[in-house]
């Protein structure tokens, strides 16, 4: 068989095992670094080594096998970053059950929303977030048992992660621990990913995929200190956090994002390399905070692409700086499906997201024939290979794969001839603000909630901080009144940050609409350019 023109193929130069848990693959690959620091908390100093880790899950797989939990049943964690996530993690996967990590950042509606789709049996929870959403938590039917982190005064009918670890009793010798038996194609996570179509969807991520992100060859260099800002429930944080930890670098996490601790943590810690948006990346080129962030090399960007302006930045503010490397990928495609890795800083190509990944395949294709297009033409991206997602929960995959197996993105983009990737636009209608992924119809939704409101349209605008924030176009019920700020009120108490409308609200008579009686975005814009 001879490679198809305008195929784009990954090398083929990666091994990937087809006969393991993913969690017992992690434990074996922790355990080699067992006295390594595995990760430091920036704001606290906490630290804990690999060692704890692996014991930990270990022992947590043991409580949850004793407690009943089955291949297959799923368990929701839903906690902000903190030591015992790791280890809630692998210790399920371990015991073979599905893992569902729900975003700390989640209001009442999407809580209830996402806990519908993946219907876990159990919930492990921080007391932040159980504090903040108990109510809501108490609605799920599916959740029968409760397991929650830290040493807080008791609650009935909780179960506590510490007590669990701890009745297991002295350390488990990994050589006598087997985790369960499963198929690489089984069901490892449930993550969302918010879609056109309103609120977020399941993506189901199996062993395999989990397995291959881990085996490829290292994004950031493992031998130099990396600090990731990103939530551990989010594909940036949970998938590039476990790739990290698979080469045994020593990793530093934030709770919570604020730019001096950010910054202050850099210098206190000497960090290498860092992993961020690229609204971070702005800001932090932009502040005239005085810390040392000499012991900069790398800069990891991918949920977003950046500005050429915002790299040449960079390289000015941090005169050691080896690369500002990008990425392209989404919880589809289990992280980055065309990247950069450190060992390409002498060939990044300034404004590329970089190369296909080892053992995949990308076609950019005609939006309108879907016919595969050459070098330096613009069109629809195309992925295949062992990152692509099993599918979307409760939809069937002809609706978002081809004939071939390519997953069809939605975003446009082309290839040069050296076939590194850049990203123009997005046929979507997401709005990413800050990084996150918005969909306009998930804020109309609610909108259109308010006894108020007839109609709702909501469109990007262009920030320059954020990348874009949400704008409405509203249509009042004949006979009713509301405040522009009331809308606004009423859409922060229902969705969660990125989703509030700071570029504003506008009144219309009519919403525009094209021939078929759906939304016309593309009106919506050129009203709000004429604004």
């Amino acid at each position: 068989m001879l490679k198809i023109p305008n195929y784009v193929y990954g090398p083929k130069d990666t091994t990937i095992p087809l006969d393991v848990n993913f969690g017992q693959f992690m434990l074996g690959r922790m355990w080699m670094y067992k006295d390594r620091i595995a990760q430091t908390n920036g704001a606290t100093g906490e630290s804990f080594t690999y060692k704890e880790i692996v014991q930990q899950s270990m022992k947590f797989a043991v409580s949850l096998t004793r407690l009943g939990v089955r291949k297959g049943e799923t368990i929701a964690l839903f906690s902000e970053n903190r030591r015992e996530y790791w280890p809630a993690v692998i210790g399920t996967v371990c015991v073979g059950a599905i893992c569902t990590t729900i975003s700390s950042m989640y209001a009442e509606e999407e809580i209830k929303h996402v806990l519908h789709i993946s219907k876990p049996k159990y919930l492990i929870v921080s007391p932040k977030m159980y504090e903040a959403h108990e109510a809501t938590l108490k609605l799920i039917d599916s959740i029968e048992t409760t397991i929650l982190f830290g040493d807080d005064a008791k609650r009935p009918a909780l179960y506590y992660f510490n007590d669990l670890v701890a009745s297991v009793g002295s350390d488990i010798d990994i050589e006598n621990f087997i985790a369960a038996d499963v198929d690489v194609h089984d069901v490892l996570f449930i993550l969302y990913s918010s879609g056109t179509t309103g609120m977020p969807k399941g993506v189901t991520l199996t062993h395999l995929n989990a397995i291959a992100v881990c085996c490829m060859p290292a994004i950031l260099d493992p031998e130099l200190s990396s600090l990731n800002i990103r939530g551990w429930h989010h594909i940036s944080g949970l998938l590039a956090v476990s790739a990290a930890m698979a080469f045994g670098r020593r990793g530093l996490y934030l709770d919570n994002f604020e730019l001096e601790l950010f910054l202050k943590t850099i210098e206190k810690y000497k960090v290498a390399q860092v992993v961020v948006a690229p609204t971070v990346l702005v800001a932090m080129c932009k502040s005239d905070a005085k810390y040392d962030l000499s012991s900069l090399r790398f800069i990891y960007s991918s949920v977003a692409p950046l500005h050429k302006e915002t790299i040449s930045a960079a390289y000015k503010k941090l005169p050691n700086l080896k690369a500002v490397l990008q990425g392209y990928g989404s919880s589809e495609t289990t992280l980055v499906i065309i990247r950069y890795t450190y060992k390409d800083a002498d060939i990044v190509k300034s404004g590329s997201v970089g190369l296909v990944a080892p053992n995949c395949i990308v076609k950019v294709v005609d939006i309108k024939d879907q016919r595969p297009l050459g070098p330096n033409q613009e069109g629809e991206i195309y992925v295949k290979g062992p990152l692509l997602m099993k599918g979307y929960m409760g939809r069937a995959r002809s609706d978002d794969f081809d004939d071939e197996g390519f997953y069809r993105t939605g975003d446009a983009g082309y290839y040069d001839e050296d076939g590194h990737f850049y990203i123009c636009d997005r046929i979507k209608e997401f709005i990413k603000c800050h990084g996150y992924q918005v969909p306009p119809a998930e804020v109309e939704a609610v909108l259109l909630l308010h006894d108020a409101v007839r109609e709702a349209g909501v469109i990007g605008l262009k920030d320059p901080d954020a990348g874009e924030i949400p704008l409405a176009f509203v249509s009042l019920q004949p006979g009713k009144e509301v405040t522009e700020e009331e809308l606004k009120e009423f859409v922060a108490k229902r969705l969660s940050d990125p989703k509030h409308l700071r570029g504003g609200l506008r009144f219309v008579d009519n919403v525009p609409k094209n021939k078929n009686g759906k939304l016309d975005r593309n009106e919506l814009r050129r009203m709000a350019n004429s604004l």
